[in-house]
């Protein structure tokens, strides 16, 4: 009974030890004596107990944040930047035998790389072309990841951290382009007012009747908006023309 219970009990562990359950994201890559066989899953896989060894690998895509590195840009500009990146395991085989921990491999690849991409570039293409040092970024750390089994999907910029000297300078940079902006828009208000004020000189000039048509409207609008009374000289020729058709009438 003693010997029966002890054959259920190695039974048992030998079971354990042999079954192993992978879930639909794991990948088993087995070793046997040593050397590597195959990768396996999911579902139940059999192994033979102290022959076997597995190593769990995850394929499914990995965050990792590249902690904030400084940086002194192609202009001689001190900055921090930081990045996150996406990536996955392709090959579980070479993520076990290429290289000793992947993680600790790309995150460390990665940071070295942002170093030297930002450090290349100059402040104002980090600020304005993020875009293209991400894509940069993703094709070099892709490229040095690949004999790893590593895909590198998508690398973002998450934030570049300035000195406040040189925030200031910035924003007074913004000022004055805005200030720029502004004065261009005056002047080109005033260039079209002056164009109007041009095109009805040489009506005027066609037709007089339009410019004492015009001081009459000019004094409807003074006579509304003013409660006191306002004297305006008015010119002889004004009546020019009244006195003329009346003169018309008495010879008719």
């Amino acid at each position: 009974m003693y010997a029966l219970g002890i054959i259920i009990i190695l039974a048992i562990a030998f079971l354990f030890m042999a079954v192993k359950v992978l879930n639909e994201y794991e990948r088993a890559v087995i070793f046997r004596l040593g050397r590597i066989i195959d990768h396996k899953g999911p579902g139940i896989i059999f192994l033979i107990p102290v022959v076997d060894r597995m190593v769990r690998v995850s394929l499914r895509t990995v965050t990792m944040d590249v902690p904030p590195q400084d940086v002194i840009t192609k202009d001689n500009v001190s900055i921090k930047v930081n990045a996150v990146i996406y990536f996955r395991v392709m090959d579980p085989t070479k993520a076990v035998i290429e290289i000793e921990n992947y993680l600790y491999g790309t995150s460390q690849l990665a940071q070295t790389t942002l170093r030297s991409v930002c450090g290349q570039s100059e402040l104002d293409e980090l600020l304005a072309s993020r875009e293209k040092v991400n894509l940069q970024l993703q094709e070099i750390l892709d490229r040095h990841t690949d004999p790893w089994g590593v895909k590198v999907s998508m690398v973002e910029l998450k934030y570049i951290d300035l000195p406040q000297e040189m925030q200031r300078a910035i924003a007074k940079q913004a000022e004055a382009e805005r200030e720029r902006r502004a004065k261009i828009i005056n002047a080109e208000g005033e260039f079209q007012a002056a164009a109007k004020l041009s095109e009805a000189a040489v009506i005027i000039a066609k037709e007089p009747v339009a410019l004492q048509l015009r001081f009459l409207q000019t004094l409807v609008e003074v006579a509304a908006e003013k409660n006191s009374t306002t004297v305006f000289p008015v010119p002889i020729d004004l009546f020019e023309p009244f006195l003329r058709k009346f003169k018309e009438k008495d010879e008719t």
